[in-house]
């Protein structure tokens, strides 16, 4: 059975995942991983809730297992990719590409972000196939990056 990704969709796992390193990049993508470990941890009385903590030792929101499986956002700013069109198609490259790549990738947060644009003058179209067929296969890389053991 193939495993899915969940969209990341909260603005605070976005800052906070990308507060953390880059794990890997290519020259047009980077992507970052927050694992379920990294959640920050509560300490009862640090502005919680009481039905937190306190309530029949049950272990924090954060460390549940919803929140231990694999979430994946994409950021795509409009100064690197002018035209919707062309954020949406790098957009739906960035979720297919995790989808493919899910099994590999380790359970936490992970967000990929478009870090430089591409050449406007090579990708006349704003959603060609040339375009379409070069994000994939950078993004193809850049999971595969991420996937291997050694990546911090």
């Amino acid at each position: 059975m193939v495993e899915a990704m969940a969209r990341l969709v909260a603005s605070a796992d976005f800052e906070r995942v990308l507060g953390s390193r880059s794990r890997a990049s290519t020259p047009h993508f980077a992507v970052h991983h927050l694992p379920p470990s990294a959640s920050p941890s509560r300490e009862p009385g640090a502005g919680d809730l009481s039905t937190d903590l306190a309530q029949a030792g049950e272990p924090p929101v954060d460390d549940s297992p919803f929140e231990a499986a694999k979430r994946l956002g994409a950021v795509v700013p409009k100064r690197h990719a002018r035209r919707a069109v062309t954020r949406s198609l790098l957009k739906r490259q960035i979720y297919a590409a995790g989808g493919r790549d899910a099994a590999e990738l380790a359970r936490g947060r992970w967000i990929v972000r478009l870090r430089a644009p591409f050449d406007r003058s090579r990708f006349v179209s704003a959603a060609s196939p040339a375009l379409r067929a070069l994000a994939r296969a950078e993004l193809d890389e850049l999971f595969r990056a991420a996937s291997r053991p050694g990546t911090p």
